[in-house]
């Protein structure tokens, strides 16, 4: 499932009635719309998953959560983050002093995971519209600050206010309708998580394409201007180009796995294990996909954008 923001409204279906009392396992969640900083976000009982619930932003499906279970990612994507993830953190970082920013906040979905996951670690969730920072806050029982706080703000301008070396892994998952924002696409942009990153840190980035793959060859163009190892994660269908879907990418200059280590063999199982089984693909792969496509630039003369894009 694509993760997509800022889209155009839905009618709610006839599972969501505004204000419906909220199940037994999740006293803080109820089945309402509200109105946010950048339009509205609204929750619904999840139909097929007891117990769970999808949080839509303008009528775009966002988040997935399940209040008792931060460990059940229900979202492919995500699952693929946690894979790169988990792997990278084995053979590069201390698990028990990460440091993560995460670029697009939603229902913390992400936040919650690696808080269950890594105990220790430090977060930071940037999220565009603060209403729904603090709305998220009241439906969840989420870590603390120091060890998850959630920061109103655009993604970029974060980003370029951090200290270098200060993160150990940068999650990109930041959408405006189907796309992510361009001014968080770029080279230049690149240059920025990689000034924030610690010498061996992670990149991890959410694209949504179409089936010619256009935007994913110019994001792995961009980070290969900038990093020494990019990998790809999706469907085969996907890399095949037969739909439109997801696709993650994993940037660093660490080493990632590459095709035909045991890393690479034992990441291909894993991936497969899911519902929507995923491919793994390395550096070299990456290299020829890009082909001679170009990257895209910043535009001097296009300030960053004040409006939803976060």
């Amino acid at each position: 499932m694509s993760r997509k923001k800022h889209g155009k409204n839905s009618k709610r279906d006839g599972r969501a009635e505004a204000g419906a009392a909220a199940s037994s396992d999740a006293p803080g969640l109820v089945e309402r719309t509200w109105v946010t900083d950048t339009g509205t976000v609204e929750l619904q009982q999840d139909a097929y998953v007891p117990g769970a619930w999808v949080l839509r932003v303008n009528g775009v499906p966002s988040s997935h959560i399940v209040p008792d279970r931060p460990d059940q990612l229900e979202f492919e994507y995500m699952r693929w983050f946690s894979t790169v993830l988990e792997e990278h953190v084995c053979a590069h970082l201390d698990p028990t002093a990460l440091r993560v920013l995460h670029l697009g906040g939603g229902a913390c979905t992400m936040a919650r995971y690696l808080a269950w996951r890594y105990p220790q670690a430090r977060q930071v969730v940037v999220e565009l519209d603060a209403a729904l920072a603090t709305l998220v806050r009241e439906w969840l029982d989420l870590p603390r600050a120091p060890l998850l706080r959630i920061r109103p703000g655009e993604a970029r301008a974060v980003t370029e206010s951090l200290t270098a070396g200060s993160r150990d892994v940068v999650i990109r998952d930041v959408f405006a309708g189907e796309q992510t924002p361009g001014h968080l696409r770029t080279v230049e942009f690149a240059r920025h998580v990689d000034r924030v990153l610690a010498p061996n840190g992670l990149y991890l980035l959410n694209v949504g394409d179409t089936r010619n793959l256009k935007g994913t060859r110019a994001e792995i163009a961009a980070l290969l201007e900038v990093f020494e190892h990019v990998a790809a994660v999706a469907d085969p269908a996907m890399l095949k180009g037969r739909r439109y879907g997801n696709v993650v990418l994993a940037a660093s200059h660490a080493p990632l796995p590459a095709a035909g280590s045991a890393d690479a063999a034992a990441l291909g199982r894993e991936l497969l294990g899911g519902s929507l089984p995923a491919q793994y693909k390395d550096t070299a792969w990456c290299r020829e996909l890009a082909g001679d496509t170009g990257p895209w630039h910043d535009k001097p003369a296009d300030p960053v954008p004040e409006g939803p894009g976060v």
